[in-house]
C-alpha cells in the first residue's frame, strides 16, 4: 500500500528542471567564451534569485524555514541510513537541504565571478577566474553527489524522488517511517 502526498509546487519543479538544463548547458555544451554561455549564466542567476525569494514567500514545503536542518536532524538521517531504517521526509531531507544550500551558494558565486569577469575592473584578474573555475568544479561534484544520493535514497526508501520532482507528488510505501 502506498501513501501519496502533494509536496512540490509547480514553481519548485520548473525551477529545478530549468536549473538542470541551464547548468548542464553551461558546464558541458556551450562555449565558455561565447555570448550564449553568458546569457545562460544570467538566466541561471535569475532562477536562483527567484528561488531564494520563493524560499521566503512560497508554500510551506518550498520555504527555507520548513527544511533548514539542525545537527540532530542531520545526525538522525545519517543514523537512519547507517542502520538501514527506512524513513523519508515529506519535503527535503536534512542532507538534501544541506545540498540545496550548497548548490544555491555555489551557483551564486559562479554567477557573481562570471559577471565580474565581463567587467573592466575585473577582466583578466586571475583570482576571479580561478574562483569561477573552482566553484564550477565544486558545483559539478555537488551535482554528481546529489544525483547519486537521489538514486540511493530512492532505492533505500522505495520513494521515487525523481518522479516526485516531476509530478509534485511523493508516493511513500506504507511501511516507511515518515518524518516532517
Amino acid at each position: 500500500m502506498m501513501k501519496k502526498f502533494k509536496i512540490w509546487d509547480p514553481f519548485v519543479r520548473i525551477f529545478h528542471w530549468s536549473l538542470v538544463i541551464g547548468f548542464t548547458a553551461n558546464a558541458l555544451i556551450l562555449d565558455e567564451e561565447g555570448q550564449a554561455h553568458i546569457w545562460v549564466g544570467y538566466a541561471i542567476v535569475a532562477l536562483i534569485v527567484a528561488r531564494i525569494l520563493w524560499g521566503f514567500v512560497g508554500p510551506r514545503s518550498a520555504r527555507f524555514a520548513a527544511f533548514t536542518p539542525n545537527r540532530k536532524q542531520v545526525i538522525g538521517q545519517i543514523s537512519d541510513i547507517a542502520t538501514r531504517r527506512r524513513s523519508t521526509h515529506l519535503g527535503h531531507s536534512p542532507l538534501g537541504a544541506l545540498m540545496i544550500f550548497n548548490i544555491i551558494g555555489s551557483i551564486l558565486i559562479i554567477g557573481v565571478t562570471g559577471y565580474m569577469m565581463t567587467t573592466n575592473a575585473f577582466w583578466g584578474v586571475e583570482w576571479v577566474e580561478e574562483a569561477h573555475e573552482i566553484f564550477v568544479g565544486w558545483a559539478e561534484i555537488s551535482v554528481v553527489l546529489h544525483i547519486a544520493a537521489v538514486v540511493i535514497e530512492s532505492l533505500r526508501t522505495g520513494v521515487n524522488l525523481p518522479r516526485a520532482m516531476v509530478t509534485g507528488v511523493k508516493t511513500v510505501p506504507a511501511d516507511v517511517i515518515l518524518k516532517e
